[in-house]
C-alpha cells in the first residue's frame, strides 16, 4: 500500500537527500531525525482504521516538515530540499485538511 501512497514516498525521497547534504553535525542529526519522522508518522498514520486516528499522525508528519523547513532557512545551498519540502508540504497539507 505505501508504495501507491505518493506522500510517502515523497517523504522517503526528501529525507534520503537529507542524508546527502553536508551540515554541521548538530543539525545533520536533527534533519535527519525530523525527516525520517515525517515519513514514518506518515506510514503509521495510513495504517490507522479512523479518520481521526490517522489525522494526528499526518499532523505530527506536517510538524516534523515545519521542522525540516526550518534547519533549511538555516543553512545556505538547500534550495533542492527547500522546493522538495515546499511540494511535500502541500500534500501534508491537504492530508490534515482531509
Amino acid at each position: 500500500m505505501l508504495k501507491n501512497f505518493r506522500s510517502y514516498q515523497l517523504a522517503v525521497q526528501l529525507h534520503r537527500d537529507c542524508k546527502l547534504k553536508p551540515l554541521p553535525g548538530y543539525l545533520k542529526d536533527q534533519l535527519l531525525r525530523a525527516s525520517s519522522s515525517v515519513a514514518l508518522n506518515l506510514s503509521e498514520g495510513s495504517a490507522r482504521s479512523s479518520r481521526k486516528d490517522r489525522k494526528r499522525f499526518y499532523v505530527i508528519a506536517f510538524a516534523s516538515l515545519r521542522e525540516v523547513q526550518a534547519i533549511i532557512d538555516l543553512e545556505e545551498n538547500l534550495e533542492t530540499l527547500r522546493a522538495q519540502a515546499d511540494v511535500l508540504g502541500a500534500h501534508l497539507f491537504k492530508l490534515v485538511q482531509s
